[in-house]
């Protein structure tokens, strides 16, 4: 059976984000991701982590100003001293939390900027991420994300983000693999996963169309969680979706789907 990680972004959103720590625990998990910590002290989270007894997995760099819209700097070419300044943040956070991992938003491509001249910005950023991060045992992750969500989103499929961790040329960069995002843009979960399995670092999980819960949609979860397993995936899978009523309400797919 996959180790499910609860997304306190998008799960147990009925309390405030610092009493979702004791739910995810009630509700039989032991292991959490969140978008970002950064509004929070340190201590408080380490504090969170440790009452609950649950293992962070996962949290992104900075990714800019989210309520405005951004949603990554890391392809900004005007934008690199402030990237930096988050890689260090991070490094920051996650080593006080005992994360070991952290997920590189690329961002969306900005106005006026040439695409080769912002997937330039995104190499040397990731090379810059990848080696500081590595120095702090934290792994780099990279993220495809579908463009019907977050149109203008540089990085898209699963071969763009594989080609793009070639040219990187980094032992510590991987593919965050969210089967949402793969399923919209380009399907073939299955193979892609096992194909790609060593080069992906993180797995996270929502159903297609609407986001929600897996068995709300059509992708055949009760078939992808046996093939996980199957071939090997030992990491967590986060569960980054919306839940369509509660979220306690709809945790039953985690027995359904998984017997």
């Amino acid at each position: 059976m996959p180790k499910f990680a609860a997304n306190l972004t998008m799960l147990f959103t009925e309390v405030p984000f610092m009493e979702r720590f004791a739910a995810a625990r009630a509700a039989g998990f032991d292991a959490v991701e969140y978008l970002f910590p950064y509004a929070y002290p340190k201590e408080e989270l380490v504090a969170a982590l440790k009452h609950n007894q649950l293992t962070q997995v996962l949290h992104n760099l900075p990714a800019g100003n989210w309520e405005a819209g951004e949603r990554g700097i890391a392809c900004h070419p005007d934008r690199v001293a402030e990237f930096r300044e988050g890689v260090a943040r991070a490094i920051s956070y996650a080593t006080a939390l005992g994360c070991k991992q952290v997920n590189c938003l690329a961002g969306k491509l900005p106005e006026g900027v040439q695409r080769e001249h912002a997937h330039a910005t995104l190499v040397g950023n990731l090379q810059f991420a990848a080696a500081a991060l590595k120095e702090a045992g934290i792994r780099l992750l990279i993220e495809p994300i579908n463009h019907f969500d977050i149109p203008g989103f540089f990085l898209t499929r699963t071969d763009q983000a594989l080609a793009l961790i070639d040219e990187v040329g980094s032992s510590n960069l991987f593919v965050q693999y969210d089967i949402y995002h793969a399923q919209r843009m380009e399907g073939e979960l299955g193979n892609t996963i096992k194909n790609h399995l060593a080069r992906i670092g993180h797995i996270q999980l929502a159903d297609n169309p609407g986001r929600n819960e897996p068995g709300t949609g059509e992708i055949n979860y009760a078939w992808l969680f046996k093939h996980i397993d199957a071939i090997g995936y030992t990491g967590a899978i986060g569960c980054e979706y919306k839940p369509k009523t509660t979220t306690t309400e709809g945790l039953g797919w985690r027995t359904a789907l998984t017997a």
